[in-house]
């Protein structure tokens, strides 16, 4: 039995996706497969992110006699287990994973937006209150000595 590895087409118009797969060279492209060992999606904006192969399954299959496509061969030289782009997969692979990353941000972003804007606006309401209470409030005077009345004293006859 001839063996081949090759890809097998998924995805749809316009958004092409395929599974690198190690097949019967007899079977239709989109056949039935003996193993799948990797994907390529072309969509992938980095271009070294593209590929992921299972090289140890892909070192097998060789080591039996499978032979690769003209296509697979040169990913398999790129990204298999002995690849020359590995280390810029595993960057661009890292690049992407911190790209799709969204910031903590909590869910009831508005209603925290009003309490913090609430808080805000007693505060300066405080602060403008505190001189006005201090200026209308009746002053109380310091060291005031109280007039003690005396009582006059009678004319002496």
């Amino acid at each position: 039995m001839a063996v081949r590895i090759r890809m097998k087409q998924f995805g749809r118009r316009h958004r092409p996706f395929f599974r690198v797969c190690v097949t019967d060279a007899r079977t239709p492209r989109d056949g039935r497969v003996l193993e799948e060992v990797g994907y390529y999606d072309p969509m992938v904006p980095e271009t070294d992110a593209r590929t992921v192969l299972n090289g140890e399954r892909i070192d097998y299959w060789i080591g039996v006699g499978a032979q690769p496509s003209d296509k697979v061969a040169v990913l398999i030289k790129k990204y298999g287990s002995k690849g020359t782009h590995l280390e810029e997969q595993k960057a661009a692979v890292e690049r992407l994973a911190t790209g799709r990353r969204r910031p903590s941000v909590p869910t009831d972003l508005p209603k925290m937006e009003k309490v913090v804007r609430k808080k805000k606006e007693e505060k300066q309401a405080e602060e403008v209150a505190a001189p006005v209470a201090e200026a209308v409030a009746p002053a109380e005077p310091e060291n005031v000595q109280e007039e003690t009345t005396q009582p006059e004293a009678e004319p002496q006859s």
